[in-house]
Order: C-alpha cells, then structure tokens, then sequence
C-alpha cells in the first residue's frame, strides 16, 4: 500500500515537473501592446508628413588638366612644352511653382611653357561665358523670359611671329576686347531638365573693344597702322558698338547616367540693320554663332576626362591667313582634350 501510494506521488510530481516545462516563456524583450501601437503611430505620422522640396539644383564640372612634351634629338623638329588647363562649367537651377531661375558659368584659363628664349611663358586657353535667365511659367513648359549674358577673357593675348628685326609679339585681345553683353526678352521652351529652346525677338548686344589701335612691324618688314576694334567690327573711333536684333539659343544638360556629364550651348545673333550694301558685315540676315560643347566621364572617384569644343563664327571680325594676309570673316573652333584632376557634380 505504502508502494502505491510513494509510486503514485512519484507519477504526480513527475506531471507537474513536466507541465510547468512544456509552459512557453515570456520574452521580456518584445514591446507590449501598448509599445507596438505607439510605434505604429510614429511610423504612420512620419510616413504622412509632406516631403521637404528642393527646390535649388547645382550640377557641373571642375578639372585640372596638365599635359607635357619632351624631345630628345627628335629630327622633325618642335618644342618641348608643358600645358596646364583649369576649367569650371557650372550650372545653378532654381525653380519653385511657376518660377524658373537658371545661371551658368562657362569658365577656363590655361598657360603652356615652352622651351624657347622669347617669351617662354604664353596663354593657351582664356574663356568667361556668364549667362542667366528668369523665366515665369504662362503655359505647361513655356515660359517669359528675361536673359542676360556676358562673353569674354581674363589676360591679354598675343599673336606671335618673326621678322627681319627679330621674335615679336602683336597684341590681339584683352578684357573687354573683344566682349559681348547682351540683354534680351522672349520665349524659353523647357519640355524636361534636359533641353531648352529660347527665342528672344528683342535683344540688345554691346560688342566692345577697350585696346587702343596698335603699331606693329608685319613680316616685310614695312610698318602697318591697324585697329583692333575695326579687326573685330567696331568703329576705331569708338570703344563699344550698341546693336539690336534678334536671338535664339538652345542647351542641353544631360546628368543621367552616372559619372557622365555632357552640357552644351549654342546662340545665334542677328542685328536689325537693313543694307543693301553686301559689304555690310552688321546687316540683317548674317547671323553671329556660338557654340560650346564639353562631355567629361569621371572614373576612379578623382580622375576626369574631358573633352571641350568652342566654335564661333561673327560678323565684321576679320581674320588672316596663316601667313598674316587675306584678312576676311572665318570660322573660329578651338579643341581641348585634357586628363587630369576633376570633380563632377
């Protein structure tokens, strides 16, 4: 009887022992009800609040490139050289509802040494492009615009030669000679942050030459009295020609792919001067033309490659051939392919 009973109480305690095991525990560490609703109610109140707009963009690019020739009996001939590039294209957007702001600097300077006894140290590349605009919305992509632009380069510059009384050097630009500053109102068509289209019928163009006329030695050795300011279609007497005319100028700013900037610019001017004299330069109907062109890649977080054109075409500047005759209106275009420091943005 004792066994049974000692068995039985063994059986019982052995039940309890295991019921009190198989229980499931209580994680302390889970938030309870009530910490779980208020969490819910931070995340449905953070997720509702109105996302702050940006409404000012900056994109561009910065670079230092550098580049070095050396000959060691070379038979061709040539110069050793060293050339050095810094440049700067930035673009600054503001747009909030209806208004749209944009600003743009196109900037480089750039020096080249050479291994010569006349003037060692000489301007490679010298570039000021400035231009903003402010435009209100009247219709979906169309906007009212007012822009202002202002064209020209920081350091003097020179066209170098020889001649029978030796190595010269002849002033050809300078600040403010040539520059361009133009004011204008009209339409700027904006269909995507990508390209612009801007028609203005009224535009206002200040041409100026500050240099005083220069006296050089050509390479026959006879002294030729010539003006700047008429070299580039300004009276000699005058420091600035005031036009009016037409404008149009289109852009493209293109940031989509990573690493990968391209931004171009071109404008066209025309002034409104009627002439039937076909030797008139400045008539209406000759149009003035601009284009800049830059694609940079950026690799290795700190490298830049960059390519960078600028052509020009205007009225009533006359250039002369290789040899310094035959002075006539030509096509400008200058090149630059530089690998070096650079930052996209």
């Amino acid at each position: 009887m004792k066994f049974k009973v000692l068995l039985l109480s063994s059986l019982l305690t052995l039940g309890t022992v295991s019921a009190v095991a198989d229980e499931p525990k209580v994680d302390d560490s889970k938030p309870t009800t009530g910490e779980t609703l208020e969490q819910a109610d931070a995340i449905t109140e953070q997720a509702t609040q109105p996302v702050k707009e940006k409404y000012w963009k900056c994109t561009g690019i910065l670079s230092l490139n550098a580049s070095a020739t050396g000959l060691w009996n070379w038979a061709a001939g040539g110069n050793n050289n060293i050339t050095t590039v810094a440049a700067a294209n930035i673009t600054l957007l503001y747009q909030k509802n209806s208004v749209a702001w944009e600003t743009n600097l196109d900037t480089d300077f750039g020096m080249t040494y050479l291994e010569s006894e006349f003037e060692p140290w000489r301007k490679s590349n010298d570039k000021i492009n400035f231009t903003t605009k402010f435009g209100w919305e009247f219709h979906k992509t169309w906007y009212l615009t007012v822009l202002g632009s202002f064209k020209s380069q920081y350091a003097r510059g020179y066209k170098y030669g020889a001649d029978d009384n030796g190595d010269f050097k002849k002033p050809i630009a300078g600040w403010l000679s040539p520059s361009y500053t133009d004011i204008s109102v009209g339409i700027d068509w904006k269909p995507n942050e990508i390209f612009s289209i801007y028609l203005a019928p009224v535009t206002g163009r200040i041409s100026s030459c500050t240099l005083d006329s220069l006296s050089y030695v050509d390479g026959a050795g006879v002294e030729q009295m010539t003006s700047l300011r008429a070299a580039y279609g300004i009276d000699p007497d005058k420091t600035c020609l005031p036009e009016l005319g037409f404008s149009a100028k289109a852009g493209v700013n293109y940031t989509r792919i990573e690493n990968l900037k391209i931004i171009s610019t071109v404008g066209i001017f025309t002034p409104y001067r009627w002439s039937e004299d076909m030797s008139d330069h400045r008539r209406f109907g000759n149009f003035d033309v601009d284009w800049d062109f830059a694609i940079s890649y950026q690799f290795l977080k700190v490298l830049n490659v960059t390519l960078s054109t600028s052509l020009k075409y205007v009225n009533g500047v006359m250039i002369a051939d290789k040899d310094g005759n035959n002075p006539v209106e030509r096509v400008q275009f200058k090149g630059n392919l530089g690998l070096g420091i650079g930052y996209s943005f």
